[in-house]
């Protein structure tokens, strides 16, 4: 069986990733994190926890790209930094940042906590990399879209800390609040943004899908109107809020759709809703996400048909 801490690593790892004894401890620890944070993962070939949690690490240090670094220390063969570090059970984990332990915890965690974790830590120092707050966000960007909205929270939050005017973190913190649910939270967070940030593209895109989600507050059921459209497909109000129904149903597709048929049947209706709903969906997707690129072409080749 591989023993944890002899793990084979991806190529060009072994920069990031060492394993380190009492000899090495300062150099590769106390010295290195004067630079780059140090997450240190004291274990043991027998603890169990030990063989979840180490991998975990080692993956999350890896996707940083040098923005922070790892130490693995079996502590059967290194009892003395163990005892030093007052460590009373494995795993344990402490991160170093310029000679001093700044974060840790103890026993095995998820992977999406071991990635907010690892966030956390390089936000704190201040992204000791150039990209280091680029990963942060990246990380919190990750855990946000697979659920682990309170992780995410938390690292967009350390990653203002570190810079108040990142347009990005207060967007992603934003969005976190919406996930929640709490969207007077979102609201005021978007507000609050600095001024020289407030109309950033991050900024404005949140805000559309701010406007968006209280839109689906008052949706109605899916089938329901799409019943109402089958049954009078030249009531604009009835597709109008189907495509409403749809967006907020995670049918984005579906209700760029509806609105660039109710702009072909009639553009002028309501002040030109169709349109301007549109640009609110728009605004809020990604720049590259499909539904924005094909939408936007598709309403582009009906305005200047």
């Amino acid at each position: 069986m591989l023993e944890l801490g002899k793990t084979a690593s991806a190529p060009g790892a072994g920069d990031l990733i060492k394993d380190v004894s009492e000899a090495s401890f300062m150099a590769d620890v106390v010295d290195a994190s004067e630079t780059v944070p140090v997450i240190v993962d004291f274990w043991a070939p027998w603890c169990g926890p030990c063989k979840t949690l180490g991998p975990a690490l080692e993956a999350a240090v890896s996707r940083a790209k040098g923005a922070v670094k790892m130490a693995k220390v079996n502590v059967d063969e290194n009892q003395m930094i163990a005892g030093q570090m007052r460590v009373q059970s494995i795993p344990t984990v402490y991160a170093f940042w310029q000679g001093q332990p700044i974060d840790g915890f103890q026993g095995a965690l998820p992977p999406s906590e071991v990635e907010a974790f690892v966030a956390r830590v390089i936000a704190a120092a201040g992204g000791a990399e150039d990209d280091g707050l680029d990963e942060a966000l990246d990380a919190a960007d990750e855990m946000l879209e697979t659920g682990a909205v309170a992780d995410a929270a938390q690292t967009y939050a350390a990653i203002l800390q570190e810079d108040p005017v990142n347009a990005r973190g207060y967007a992603g913190l934003a969005r976190a609040h919406m996930a929640l649910g709490e969207l007077d939270q979102a609201e005021a967070i978007l507000n609050g943004a600095p001024a020289e940030i407030s109309h950033a593209a991050e900024i404005d895109a949140a805000h559309a899908q701010l406007a968006l989600a209280r839109q689906a507050q008052d949706a109605g059921p899916v089938n329901e109107l799409r019943a109402a459209v089958d049954a009078d497909p030249a009531n604009p109000q009835a597709r109008f809020d189907l495509a409403q129904a749809l967006y907020a149903n995670g049918q984005a597709q579906e209700a760029v759709d509806e609105l660039l048929e109710l702009f072909r049947r009639d553009r002028e209706w309501n002040d030109g809703a169709a349109k301007t709903q549109l640009f609110t969906i728009f605004e809020a997707l990604k720049p590259n996400d499909p539904v924005l690129l094909s939408g936007r072409r598709k309403l582009s080749s009906m305005i200047f048909a």
